[in-house]
């Protein structure tokens, strides 16, 4: 059986206490829709959380999306019940995200309480503390990780510092180089001000051309601004298929198009955007 490939794009985040919000969280249209047993959930409620969130997805408004579950630091005994839990949903998550990754034994632990027949969820490393900057190296070979997430809020709590672009761009530069290095997609972190939609679409904007595949929302109105930024536009989709298409009918020699000399940089870049687009090959989907 084929194992799709590991989700990016537009991520959101919904509390797992809040049950009523769940089926606004599946119809939203976004990538890949999360459930929180993490920071968004008081203390008191996360073993209601824990226990409730399982209808996140059973519910029928669930069907056909992908769906993930951020659970607690697996290194604490709230991750550990989490996990637990979690391995006992009668429908179980797409998505594991572990929060405040510091090295590859937090996936094993992940990997050894929920792997099983027929069931292996994409590992993502919740990277936000410097610590797991420096770490980064060792934390992407881990064995059963599908990629990174950065969390600004806690990082920039650690540096005591602000959230703003220029602050958080050497952690945000380590993660892309790193992801890229490792051959896995990373997710950047949330923007908190809900009222600052231009200041949303600049920050997303900057984080797609550093090199992020997709970005977090916590709220439904930022999805819009997200969605159109990580989108590619007509005219990208289609001047990547006049580039592949150039390149199939040159084999492989260096090309040019649109007045550009097109090498095989520049073709593999294309290959990805309509891999994005089309959905890979049959090749390019591991096992």
């Amino acid at each position: 059986m084929m194992r799709p490939p590991a989700p990016a794009g537009v991520w959101f985040v919904t509390p797992g206490h809040h049950f009523a919000r769940f089926p606004a969280a599946h119809g939203c249209g976004t990538d890949v829709a999360l459930v929180d047993l993490e920071d968004s959930v008081p203390a008191a409620m996360k073993p209601q959380a824990r226990q409730g969130a399982a209808a996140f997805f059973t519910d029928p408004s669930a069907a056909g999306r992908v769906l993930g579950v951020r659970i607690s630091s697996p290194t604490t005994r709230d991750g550990i019940l989490d996990l637990a839990a979690i391995a006992d949903y009668p429908v179980r998550p797409d998505v594991v995200l572990i929060p405040k990754a510091e090295s590859a034994r937090d996936f094993e632990i992940a990997a050894g309480a929920l792997d099983a027949p027929g069931y292996t969820p994409h590992l993502y490393a919740l990277i936000e503390t410097p610590r797991a900057i420096e770490e980064l190296p060792s934390i992407v070979r881990a064995e059963r990780i599908a990629g990174l997430v950065f969390g600004t809020a806690d990082y920039a709590t650690a540096l005591g510092c602000s959230k703003g672009w220029e602050a958080m761009l050497h952690a945000r530069s380590a993660l892309v180089t790193s992801a890229a290095a490792a051959g896995i997609c990373v997710i950047d972190s949330p923007y908190f001000d809900l009222d600052d939609l231009d200041g949303l679409r600049d920050e997303a904007e900057r984080a797609r051309d550093l090199g992020f595949a997709g970005k977090c929302c916590v709220h439904p109105r930022q999805l819009p601004v997200v969605t159109a930024v990580f989108t590619p536009a007509d005219e990208e989709i289609a001047a990547a298929r006049e580039i592949v298409a150039a390149a199939d009918e040159a084999g492989g020699r260096i090309i040019r198009v649109d007045g550009q000399m097109i090498g095989p940089p520049m073709v593999k870049a294309a290959r990805a955007l309509l891999a994005r687009v089309d959905g890979p090959t049959p090749h390019e989907v591991s096992a």
